[in-house]
């Protein structure tokens, strides 16, 4: 059994969206705004830059109790020994990577369609990143329409297990995904390109509990 998790406010970094700030500074500022799990993901980095980022980020993270997930690479997961990993449709398939990483693990997996979704249910995983929610410019490569509030309402009785909503998210829609059974928002630019992510983060924090009627 995974441990336990808290997809609340769930912050994907983007390097070139942080405006030339240090991306460790942007993810402090958001944890202490009430980011609840952070994903790194790397594109450009060499191998060895990616490992010791993850490793500086793991050092900062683990005091605070946010749990550190690295998109796509399970060798940089399990060199800088975080939490999990996250991957997509065309990534290692999620058998191979609950094989490698064990079963404590968290591991998310990305779905673009229904079928997707309904097909994961019978894999070792451990929540969907279910995108995107709306129109996005952050990640451009959903071959898919948007799911929007209604697709995320109707999928949430079909799904046994917890699902994020990410692409077009911000504070204005984030209460809206969760009342429609998303039990998070993932966000890149949102928090990434703010002036001050902190404030982003606790904004975003707010309207998942607005969401969730609390």
């Amino acid at each position: 059994m995974s441990r336990s998790f808290d997809l609340s406010v769930y912050l994907v970094t983007d390097r070139p969206l942080c405006q030339g700030r240090d991306l460790l500074d942007i993810v402090g500022q958001a944890v202490r705004g009430g980011v609840s799990m952070v994903q790194l993901r790397e594109k450009m980095a060499d191998t060895r830059e990616f490992v010791e980022l993850a490793r500086a980020l793991k050092a900062m993270l683990a005091p605070q109790g946010v749990p550190l997930l690295i998109n796509d690479r399970v060798d940089v997961a399990l060199a800088a020994g975080a939490d999990g990993v996250h991957v997509g449709q065309g990534d290692m398939h999620v058998l191979d990577v609950r094989r490698i990483l064990g079963p404590r693990a968290i591991l998310g997996l990305s779905t673009d369609t229904l079928e997707q979704v309904l097909e994961a249910e019978g894999l070792p995983v451990d929540y969907y990143g279910v995108g995107p929610v709306f129109p996005t410019s952050t990640k451009t490569d959903f071959s898919h329409q948007p799911w929007g509030i209604e697709g995320l309402r109707r999928l949430r009785p079909r799904i046994s297990r917890p699902m994020v909503g990410i692409g077009g998210v911000d504070v204005g829609n984030a209460a809206r995904i969760v009342s429609a059974g998303a039990e998070g928002v993932a966000v890149v630019s949102a928090i990434c390109s703010a002036p001050s992510p902190k404030d982003a983060a606790r904004a975003l924090a707010k309207a998942v509990a607005v969401g969730r009627g609390s």
